[in-house]
């Protein structure tokens, strides 16, 4: 198995979508636990809900491996993003707080290192070549990092999630014009509630890549899931719902576009 799928697109926008892989390596597979057997925390369908993008003539970066094999938005040094509970870059609890894996099925040291080397490196290899081509060509590059996230988990946050959260690590990983570019695709619309920078500002790529001041903007958006999907095991995709959250999701990227381009 690649570790990612790509394809080149002909407008200075990567979308990068590391967590909706379900691939697992032999060694997590014998070790899951039974609650991580289902895969409960990976961002489904999200390939499909935005889709939309390679209309709009943007690049594309899926992962194919599951976040319980390695986590391609935490840094490869495992440093914590966040003071509040999270998880790592060998995520060892499930975000309820369950193990991920069975005692004693913790896969060893020397394997995950492996994972380092032949999953998460050259995923953000393929992203670094990605930007640079986009800048080399265009000027600059705009990088959206997509994610979603079931709507209540107890232990990450209180309360039910807003609907979009927009994060852009404080207002350091893109310019103000795209942030504000954002907000009002999201003010003009009424049924979805949206956050920036709230309790989720960013992972580890929006952090990373995102240097307005080197030519590159990030942006992240978490969406709650029950927007387009039903958060409950099979998680089964909805497509009336996911056709609603696209008459949002399709704006908000064309006014990235739009505000990213230098003045």
């Amino acid at each position: 198995m690649t570790p990612f799928h790509f394809t080149a697109g002909n407008v200075p926008l990567l979308v990068s979508i590391p967590h909706a892989g379900t691939q697992l390596t032999p060694e997590v597979d014998a070790g899951l636990s039974d609650a991580a057997r289902g895969l409960p925390d990976t961002d489904w369908h999200l390939p499909l809900l935005y889709d939309f993008v390679r209309d709009l003539g943007a690049s594309v970066l899926i992962g194919h491996y599951s976040r319980f094999v390695i986590d391609l938005n935490r840094p490869a040094d495992n440093q914590p993003l966040y003071t509040t509970a999270t998880t790592g870059l060998y995520p060892e609890t499930l975000f309820d707080g369950s193990p991920t894996f069975a005692a004693g099925k913790t896969p060893s040291a020397e394997v995950r290192q492996g994972y380092l080397e032949s999953i998460w490196q050259p995923y953000h290899q393929q992203l670094q070549q990605e930007l640079a081509r986009l800048k080399a060509q265009y000027g600059y590059a705009l990088l959206f990092d997509a994610h979603s996230i079931a709507s209540v988990i107890p232990r990450l946050f209180e309360g039910r999630l807003p609907d979009l959260n927009i994060g852009t690590n404080d207002g350091a990983s893109c310019s103000t014009a795209v942030i504000e570019a954002i907000k009002q695709v999201c003010s003009e619309q009424q049924e979805y509630s949206w956050i920036a920078n709230g309790r989720f500002k960013g992972g580890y790529i929006t952090r990373a890549y995102g240097q307005p001041e080197q030519g590159v903007q990030a942006v992240q958006l978490e969406l709650a899931q029950l927007n387009y999907m039903d958060e409950t095991p099979p998680f089964a995709w909805q497509q009336d719902r996911a056709a609603q959250l696209q008459k949002v999701l399709k704006p908000l990227m064309q006014a990235f576009l739009a505000a990213g381009k230098p003045q």
